[in-house]
């Protein structure tokens, strides 16, 4: 559980901390877009939506819903995270949590989350994104390859007993 919350801890500076960098010192929403390497910008996105864009239709109510889902789900990460005898889920779990939370600030401090990593190569161009989000990719990442290797693990020992 401690390593969880470390995480979370981590995590939640480091978005919170770029994201102030991005928008107070940097400078970002007066420059707009500026090319830090060939394949990465830094490109100042007010993102009203959720990840990718979606729902970005549901109007004025949307940061108070995606900050009531958000929230509902970190209260469920920290209760499975209270249970998890497992480092890497509990590693995933804070990743989650910390990123969600990240967000939820942003939305309850600008009405919208703060978005400025815009990745790109060979003409391929992937959204605009922040710390937060990679934190919740990257954990549930985690999390799907630890399911996938139980399950393996777990088929590997079920095989095992129909052979005796």
């Amino acid at each position: 559980m401690v390593t969880g919350l470390v995480v979370l801890s981590v995590v939640l500076i480091a978005d919170q901390a770029s994201k102030w960098w991005v928008l107070n010192r940097f400078d970002l929403p007066a420059r707009g877009s500026v090319a830090i390497a060939p394949f990465l910008n830094f490109t100042m996105v007010w993102n009203h939506a959720v990840t990718f864009g979606m729902f970005g239709g549901v109007g004025r109510f949307g940061p108070i819903l995606f900050c009531t889902v958000a929230l509902i789900a970190v209260m469920a990460l920290l209760w499975q995270l209270t249970r998890t005898p497992k480092m890497l889920v509990a590693v995933a779990m804070g990743g989650i949590a910390g990123g969600a939370i990240g967000n939820v600030i942003d939305r309850l401090r600008f009405g919208a989350v703060v978005d400025f990593i815009h990745a790109h190569a060979f003409g391929w161009s992937w959204y605009v994104f922040n710390v937060a989000d990679s934190a919740i990719v990257c954990g549930v990442g985690l999390w799907l390859i630890d399911t996938l290797r139980a399950e393996k693990a777990g088929a590997g020992n079920h095989d095992a007993r129909q052979m005796h």
